[in-house]
């Protein structure tokens, strides 16, 4: 079978999900406080990149981020946030946002060694 058949063959896959707990977050809130993330589609990651070229990490973090919802409105009035970006400025520490980023775009097959995702085929 080549690749072509395999490919149509095969179902369209999912982006990748992981869940991580934010540890400094859970030992001050004294429970699990878990973030579930997805990764991101090229278009999506794309599109973040080039409309917030400053502040990619942060919306990396809002686009690949499922719960917990930094539009809700409890938790922007809870961190007096006008927006979710400014949210998850005042909720999380810079290393936090970023290390969340860095989560995503390994989610979405960014920041991963070549050989861990691509195999090259040595020809006989």
């Amino acid at each position: 079978m080549d690749t072509l058949d395999l490919l149509l063959k095969m179902d369209v896959p999912e982006a990748p999900r992981k869940s991580v707990k934010i540890r400094r977050l859970s030992k001050l809130a004294g429970g699990d406080v878990v973030f579930e993330l997805r990764g991101l589609t090229y278009n999506r990651a794309a599109e973040v990149t080039k409309q917030h070229p400053d502040d990619t990490n942060v919306h990396i973090l809002l686009a690949g981020v499922i719960s917990p919802d930094f539009k809700s409105s409890e938790l922007a009035e809870k961190y007096s946030a006008a927006t979710p970006a400014e949210l998850v400025k005042k909720m999380l520490l810079p290393g936090e946002v970023e290390d969340i980023s860095r989560q995503i775009e390994k989610l979405s097959g960014y920041r991963t060694e070549v050989t861990e995702e691509i195999e090259e085929i040595k020809k006989k």
